[in-house]
């Protein structure tokens, strides 16, 4: 069987397998345990890489093509991982201010009262005094907004891991092949689109996109995960690692809740309008890509990339 094919389907099983008690439950994901068995999720797309390698080898250690080992010394890789770090973080703020800009979001910056109202239910819901909650409560909510943004500069680290679950599947095993084979941009999408079809055992149980229909959900994905496969794709190649991209993937979804920080009470956040994964995303991450492109920096050059798909296979073959 083709390596690639037998990559998707062993990624897209594994998926399936792991999501299963969530729709056997009947309670979809409020399941006990839902959450516990999405970051297993996302292990799966390594997993599938690595049996793909024990099944058909590519010749090359696994921890060397899928770029787990870098490419490059740390000092020419360190400013792609300040990107990563602090991209996600910057491209979730232009999301958000966009989507107030359109009209498709309401922030409260002042008294930051769609919080303060989570914090109140949240406390009410409780059936016995808890510390830290009695602790929270007499904080003023800004102090705890605020709390809750710095932390956002070094919390999603702790998702690194679970993040490089799914990158070393997605941007070090396929992606690199499909660009080799098709080119980057091909490549990019493709990947994209595999990646967003992917995630359907939780989109179509409504997780990123709470009450729209099932199949306008999972395309809203498929163009989401697209428009970040470029992304996540340039970094990986440009800095010789599936780390960077790993890391910035950590980010993405570590700066998620932004929104709920400060949204104004009474206006819900529409997940497909305000948000990375909303259009006013795509629009953000699309001016990105072209900014990429207009300053030569994607499609990575050969001789700039350090990916597998961009060197050549034996050192007497480089001209």
């Amino acid at each position: 069987m083709n390596p690639t094919v037998l990559f998707v389907l062993l990624a897209y099983g594994l998926a399936w397998l792991i999501v299963l008690p969530l729709w056997l439950s009947g309670q979809g994901l409020a399941t006990p345990g839902a959450l516990a068995l999405g970051v297993v999720l996302m292990f799966a797309p390594a997993l599938a890489a690595r049996i793909t390698e024990w099944v058909a080898p590519s010749g090359e250690r696994f921890t060397r093509s899928t770029t787990l080992r870098p490419r490059r010394k740390f000092r020419r890789t360190l400013p792609y991982y300040v990107i990563a770090w602090l991209g996600p973080i910057a491209l979730t703020v232009a999301v958000f201010a966009l989507a107030a800009a359109l009209g498709v979001f309401q922030a409260d910056l002042v008294g930051f009262s769609g919080f303060a109202e989570v914090l109140k239910s949240v406390s009410g819901a409780a059936s016995q005094p808890v510390p830290a909650a009695a602790a929270a409560r007499a904080l003023p909510v800004e102090t705890l907004v605020f709390a809750q943004l710095a932390t956002m500069l070094v919390a999603p680290l702790i998702n690194v891991i679970p993040a490089l679950g799914e990158e070393l599947g997605w941007r070090g095993w396929l992606q690199p092949r499909l660009s080799e084979r098709y080119g980057q941009w091909t490549g990019a999408v493709i990947t994209g689109v595999i990646w967003g079809l992917w995630h359907a055992p939780m989109v179509l149980l409504g997780y990123n996109y709470p009450g729209y229909p099932a199949v306008a959900a999972l395309a809203f994905m498929v163009v989401a995960c697209v428009l970040m496969s470029v992304l996540l794709g340039w970094i990986t190649d440009a800095s010789g690692t599936v780390w960077a991209a790993a890391l910035a993937h950590a980010f993405i979804n570590g700066t998620a809740g932004l929104g709920a920080l400060i949204v104004a009470a009474g206006h819900p956040i529409d997940p497909a309008a305000a948000g990375t994964l909303g259009y006013t995303g795509w629009i953000v991450m699309a001016v990105l890509i072209a900014i990429l492109v207009v300053t030569r920096q994607f499609p990575v050059s050969a001789r700039r990339s350090a990916s597998p798909a961009a060197l050549p296979a034996e050192p007497a073959q480089a001209r």
